[in-house]
């Protein structure tokens, strides 16, 4: 079957011609802004119960974060195999395989959503006590977790519509729909907290709801599109070497991101152990952390898809190049975030609480913790181009070792024989960061820089 030509509207990207630096740039960009509004969901949910509700209800949302993380991340390996699976067929201009890449993709994405709903519902009380949460803080965080779980399908579907429109170089449309629903989470959030008084339950409800239009809107554009891409419901089907061709890249990956938020549920539990204003601060920690991250999963997500496309098109080469790129690039813009952020950490940390003793723990993880990032940004983007090879397993084993074992070595070795501090258990995070980069820059070179190897 013949590739089709590119039409004047059509938003595809073929990335194996033109200026690497152009077009990850143009790639990365929307993603990026995207990625902003995507983290707005909660950080919103944040910044309202922290001033309009209460310090154990925004202490409840932040220690929800890592237990939906080990759910969407198992999804999204999937969905990050998918995309290095279609964005190869794209770049080979395999149009049949394509279309069944697709309809297979999607068809999967509906059985997990009811897997993974269930699950997560089932599994609230019994994470929530495995993490020691605090009973001033369990009541609110059982009920904003059942809130999402149940409302998961919306994410799931919008995550993997937008990861099949990345895969073929389009990130401009689905920025326009998280703009969309970011500002209807905000104006639901406020509507259901300050006008109707429904406290964590209502900003649960704007999420959810707000999650469940952007899928409407992804569904509507793929099933619509005369593109390459476009989604026929009639042509649903689970085809067996597709599926393995996806778990090859994503199981991995899912893997190593289910294990990784699971044992950061450790790293909560000893924060837990000094109190909500504790953990209140190292939640609204988090939440710039995520922000600051997210340039660097953008770029390491524009590094995955070019990779991809460039070894469908067998340009190795110009895949290395791009890999080098996109290190340079997500280094240098990390760096200055980091620079702003620490320069204005009590500030940004009051934007989630006024409570001083909130806004000190908070300051006291960014000032510790926010070059380290550096370090992050070469593991994420290093793992992006990796997989975009097709290679899941080295990263996989990589950022097991480090950031879940060599981790929790640290955080118990510390906090039995050193000292049981916020600082040193937040420090946790730059030590598996670094010996992370470490380990991963010696296996690409050792793997791939001299014998221009493609799994």
């Amino acid at each position: 079957m013949k590739f089709p030509e590119k039409s004047a509207k059509s938003a595809v990207r073929d990335m194996t011609e033109g200026s690497i630096i152009k077009q990850i740039l143009v790639f990365s960009l929307p993603l990026m802004f995207g990625n902003v509004f995507q983290m707005l969901y909660n950080t919103v949910d944040s910044i309202v119960v922290g001033n309009y509700v209460s310090t154990q209800a925004l202490a409840a949302v932040g220690s929800t974060t890592m237990i939906t993380n080990m759910l969407v991340f198992f999804f999204n390996g999937f969905s990050v195999g998918a995309g290095v699976i279609i964005s190869r067929f794209f770049g080979a201009k395999e149009t049949a395989r394509l279309h069944k890449a697709i309809e297979t993709t999607m068809a999967a994405t509906f059985i997990f959503c009811i897997v993974l709903t269930i699950a997560g519902v089932l599994g609230v009380k019994p994470m929530l006590k495995f993490m020691a949460t605090p009973d001033d803080v369990f009541a609110d965080a059982t009920t904003y977790l059942t809130i999402y779980f149940l409302g998961f399908s919306g994410l799931l579907i919008y995550n993997m519509g937008s990861g099949i429109l990345r895969a073929v170089g389009d990130t401009i449309r689905p920025l326009y729909f998280l703009i969309l629903t970011s500002i209807m989470n905000i104006v639901l959030d406020l509507f259901f907290v300050k006008g109707l008084h429904t406290g964590i339950e209502g900003v649960a409800y704007a999420t959810i709801i707000s999650q469940f239009v952007s899928a409407i809107l992804i569904m509507v554009l793929l099933l619509r599109s005369k593109d390459v891409y476009r989604l026929s419901l009639r042509d649903l089907c689970l085809d067996r070497e597709i599926l393995k061709l996806i778990f090859m890249v994503g199981l991995p990956t899912g893997i190593q991101s289910v294990i990784t938020a699971f044992s950061n549920i450790f790293v909560q539990s000893y924060i837990n152990f000094f109190g909500s204003s504790c953990m209140a601060g190292w939640s609204s920690y988090n939440k710039l952390d995520s922000f600051i991250m997210l340039p660097m999963s953008s770029i390491a997500m524009a590094a995955t898809t070019f990779v991809s496309q460039n070894i469908g098109a067998g340009k190795v080469k110009r895949a290395d190049d791009g890999t080098r790129i996109s290190i340079g690039l997500g280094v240098l813009v990390t760096a200055v975030i980091a620079l702003f952020l620490y320069i204005f950490a009590r500030p940004a940390i009051r934007l989630f609480s006024a409570e001083e003793a909130v806004i000190e723990y908070g300051s006291l993880f960014i000032h510790a913790n926010v070059f380290f990032l550096i370090f992050n940004c070469v593991n994420h983007t290093l793992a992006g181009a990796l997989r975009g090879r097709g290679d899941s397993k080295g990263p996989m084993v990589i950022m097991l070792s480090t950031f879940v074992v060599f981790r929790q070595i640290y955080l118990f070795t510390v906090t039995h024989y050193v000292a049981n501090t916020p600082f040193l258990v937040g420090f946790g995070y730059p030590v598996g960061w670094m010996s992370c980069c470490l380990a991963e820059v010696i296996y690409y070179y050792l793997t791939y820089r001299k014998e221009k190897k493609v799994l």
